[in-house]
């Protein structure tokens, strides 16, 4: 469809006070307040200039504003340009070259401060001469859509004066002899590499960087100017296009390791049982220094999977972490992005095409982190988007743009140069368009086939490289024996290390720094199951504090029974319910120095209106969060309540979880079926980050799951798939093995306090899926009691029936989840308590072999053995403990017994929509496991 209405409905939602919500944010997001900077206003004679030459200024702000779309950006000259009128100076009545204006608050052109009361006299012919060499040249500049004057006024005066904000102010990078020679060696070196994997390795996918160099420079400039700048670490997130030539060149990882991992080596060691990944998913973490900096930055290249945007805000969440670790130590004076900064390289397709691009740029408030560039490649627009460049999604955040033409790799170090200086005076985000080509797809495709023209071009033009020194040869900053020595000095170095390959021993860094306290999770150190009971007193201190309302603190009438509910349960130790087992695992894990994160929509307040972890001033809006106010404990509880993204959001606290092993992240989803929407980031990371990369992460997964009438989508958190990603063994008599994740599903509060503790009492990490509950969040039934919790106490894999006479039980129905306490009072209405068992199996994978098989050896007399499950047949826990209790079956010497399923039919719907069919399921399901009895 070309053309078509888009209505957008929405609710005008009342929204709180900016100083109220402002007020929650500096709380619970650790936030600072950037540094301001601001121009100061035009003066009354600059304003009557203005409106005097009005038909000049509106030529000025039409190049300003539309130059970008008559530059010379595209290296290939094949983007189709029309003429833009709103350049043509005729358009205003602009007709005589020689008449001379006054430019004084019109075009800037003195540093701000020095910009006097009196006339600058420009002739038309200079103005004009000057916007188009400014904004019709190799960098094209998208900044006049932004609402702030201030970031407009400082983008025309940097721009157009080509000199200095501010006093204080370095310059912008300078092209001297020295620089220009790093740039060429840069853009040598990459050549050369490229050319020597295709004479080494000819068969090799390596997304080599021919066409795109001068993504090496504009790093380098980057890297060089926050290193000056004084940022400490630079996280870097890129897509593979070039990034072989990135490693082995600027981030200085080992070509001796790279050609072993090419030959089907090990880039990690053999012995610690993961197996690895592909060669352009490779990662560094060097500190480099550059000239005139006081200390080295470390760029950390994360690992990405081949959903290139993945990785995207999980970029950003480590960002956010390694920001808020500084922030808690450092003085006052530091503000967010001073010594961290977050790097983002992208594809212009992929750019375009994910939907997280949108999600992530989405968090920028919520994540209060850096978003700096992106680096296209050019693909025709009328095969790739409906929008004019790539970045225009960027425009959604009010983002600068800056486009530059990637065949001019001194314009791109300038290009970069100020897109950092907006990045650090703003601390807001800036993109960066690198147009460039690809020579090639990757290597063993003929793009020429569906890109004739395109290709035809490519191959008659010399590269970037040939081209720059041909530039330099001509100003005499290189001589053709230079440009010969860098050459041949570095494909020597290439040999040299291709011959050092035989002799690589790959090694492993993944528990240095601040994860030096943590043990690899398959090694003989790791403690699986630690006592995670706290003292009877101090959860009773944490259970008053979670509730605690100071004095003229007016919270809603209908929580005051909230209160009064939770003060009685930890006074009594009776009584306790999910939100308040949270409470004191919270509480318990602050007190012990432990940061906690929970994200997700409306996770202060609760889906389910449960939690109430902050509570809002009914008079003023304003927000606390008693936990953090009362206990006043050295870890702090982020509630952060994101927008309405899963993919994002999940990444971006899956990120954190990798900066920071003592924090417990969690990401509760609405409701358990809305994790599809990360099911990317699930798949790529959370599964399997430790088995590909070495990387542990405490990260939970909330889920709500339960069949209760509510239909398809708000039902299922679709545990069959989880259970699918674990690479849980399927025989008891197989040995343990180093599970990737932890699926659960508990039925009381205890259970969910033992497993949020576990996550971090134990000495290594790793992900946890909690099949959440429901209707159990209220359910007295569902309620524990505090010695449930105290010292001494820990999860418990598999929950016995609590049974009188087990000698007379007929059946052992094992199942999970809160229909549990439906069969129960089944079972109490028919008067058959000891005949059926209800076996609660709490934790689905790793899967409790052992546990099982004790607790059924308790059962002499068993006649049938029975897995009960509320959710269809093909889904749900059926296909994963299936084979896994006929094995402890066998093992117990009742091989020819049959485990019998109980439950719904096989569906193509987790639950369905009718409420009178769910109603008819429901009770087969609770009649089941009494037919016959």
């Amino acid at each position: 469809m070309k053309s078509g209405l888009k209505l957008l409905v929405r609710p005008a939602y009342y929204r709180p006070s900016p100083s109220a919500r402002r007020g929650y944010h500096d709380e619970s997001f650790g936030f600072r307040k950037p540094r301001e900077y601001d121009f100061p206003d035009y003066t009354d004679v600059q304003l009557a200039n203005r409106a005097r030459n009005s038909h000049l200024l509106r030529y000025v702000d039409s190049m300003r504003t539309h130059g970008h779309r008559a530059a010379h950006i595209d290296p290939l000259d094949l983007i189709h340009r029309e003429e833009v009128a709103a350049l043509f100076p005729e358009r205003y009545g602009l007709n005589d070259d020689d008449k001379v204006y006054d430019v004084n608050g019109i075009l800037w052109t003195k540093r701000v401060g020095e910009a006097g009361e009196g006339e600058e006299l420009w002739s038309f012919r200079q103005i004009r001469k000057h916007l188009r060499k400014v904004y019709v040249g190799n960098i094209a500049y998208e900044y006049m859509h932004s609402p702030s004057k201030t970031e407009r006024l400082w983008f025309s005066h940097l721009l157009e004066s080509q000199s200095l904000p501010s006093p204080e102010d370095t310059p912008l990078v300078q092209m001297d002899a020295n620089k220009k020679k790093r740039i060429h060696e840069l853009l040598a070196r990459s050549e050369v590499f490229d050319h020597f994997l295709q004479l080494k390795f000819p068969n090799l996918k390596r997304y080599g960087l021919e066409g795109g160099e001068s993504m090496l420079p504009a790093l380098d400039s980057l890297f060089s100017a926050a290193s000056l700048a004084g940022v400490h670490h630079v996280i870097l997130a890129m897509p593979h296009r070039g990034r072989l030539n990135l490693l082995t060149d600027i981030l200085q990882y080992s070509p001796a390791a790279l050609f072993h991992k090419i030959k089907g080596g090990f880039e990690i060691p053999e012995d610690l049982g993961a197996e690895g990944d592909v060669l352009s998913h490779l990662v560094a973490s060097p500190s480099l220094s550059y000239p005139g900096a006081s200390d080295p930055i470390k760029v950390s290249l994360l690992p990405n999977p081949s959903h290139l945007e993945a990785v995207n805000s999980v970029a950003m969440g480590k960002t956010r972490a390694k920001q808020f670790s500084l922030l808690k130590t450092s003085p006052d004076d530091c503000k967010l992005g001073d010594r961290v900064m977050c790097v983002q390289l992208h594809g212009d397709a992929s750019f375009t095409g994910q939907g997280v691009v949108m999600e992530s740029l989405g968090l920028k408030e919520y994540a209060n982190s850096d978003y700096l560039s992106s680096i296209g490649y050019t693909t025709p627009a009328s095969n790739a988007r409906s929008s004019l460049y790539c970045s225009d999604v960027g425009k959604m955040i009010n983002a600068p743009v800056l486009h530059v033409n990637g065949d001019h790799p001194e314009d791109v170090a300038k290009a970069m140069d100020i897109a950092f200086r907006y990045r650090n005076y703003f601390r807001k985000d800036i993109i960066v368009d690198l147009l460039v080509y690809r020579r090639w797809h990757n290597e063993l495709d003929l793009p020429s086939i569906t890109s004739p023209l395109m290709y035809e071009k490519i191959a008659a033009r010399k590269s970037v490289p040939q081209l720059y020194e041909q530039k330099l040869v001509t100003e005499e900053v290189l001589t053709l024996e230079d440009i010969n020595t860098v050459r041949t000095s570095y494909k020597s170095k290439l040999e040299a290390e291709l011959a050092r390959m035989a002799s690589y021993v790959p090694s492993a860094s993944m528990l240095e720094k601040q994860w030096a306290g943590i043990v690899w999770p398959a090694s003989v150190e790791a403690q699986h199951d630690p006592s995670t009971g706290v003292e009877k007193e101090k959860l009773e201190k944490i259970g008053k504090a979670s509730v605690a309302v100071p004095e003229g603190f007016q919270i809603h009438p209908k929580l005051h029974r909230h209160v009064k509910n939770r003060l009685q349960s930890v006074t009594t130790g009776k009584g306790i319910d999910f939100a308040t087992a949270e409470a004191l695992a919270f509480g318990s894990l602050l007190l012990e120095g432990t940061d906690v994160r929970i994200s997700g929509q409306d996770v202060g307040r609760g889906t389910f209106s449960h939690r109430h972890a902050m509570l809002v001033n009914q008079q003023t809006e304003g927000v606390i969060v008693p936990l953090n106010d009362e206990l006043k404990a050295d870890g702090k509880l982020e509630l952060a309540n994101s927008s309405l993204s899963e993919m994002a959001v999940l990444g971006f606290e899956y990120g954190a979880s990798w900066e920071r092993p003592n924090l417990l992240p969690i990401w509760e989803a609405q409701f358990g079926d809305f994790f599809n929407g990360a099911q990317i980031v699930i798949d790529t990371f959370v599964s399997s980050s430790e088995t590909k990369w070495l990387k542990q992460s405490a990260m939970v997964l909330m889920l709500p799951h339960g069949l209760d009438g509510a239909g398809p989508e708000h039902s299922s958190s679709r545990l069959e798939r989880m259970l699918q990603l674990t690479n849980d063994r399927y025989d008891v008599n197989s040995e343990p093995n180093n599970i990737n994740m932890h699926v659960a599903f508990p039925t009381t509060p205890a259970q969910y306090f033992h497993l949020l503790r576990r996550q971090i009492c134990r000495n290594y990490r790793k992900p946890l899926i909690i099949a959440g509950p429901k209707g159990l969040l209220r359910l007295s039934a569902a309620s524990s009691a505090i010695e449930d919790i105290e010292a001494g106490t820990h999860f418990k894999p598999v929950i016995a029936d609590p049974l009188t006479d087990k000698t007379k039980t007929k059946k052992v129905v094992m199942l999970s989840g809160k229909v549990y306490y439906d069969l129960i009072k089944e079972r109490q209405a028919r008067e058959l308590e000891d005949s059926v068992a209800f076996i609660r199996i709490e934790e689905l994978a790793p899967f409790p072999f052992q546990q099982v098989e004790d607790i059924l050896q308790q059962y002499p007399n068993v006649e049938s053995y029975s897995w009960l499950q509320e959710e269809p047949r093909n889904q749900g826990a059926f296909s994963h403990v299936s084979g896994r209790i006929a094995s402890v079956l066998r093992r117990m010497g009742k091989g020819n017994e049959e485990l019998t399923y109980l439950g719904r039919k096989e569906s193509a719907l987790p639950a369905p929509g009718v409420g009178k069919l769910y109603q008819v399921q429901q009770r087969q399901v609770l009649e089941a496991p009494f037919l016959g009895l």
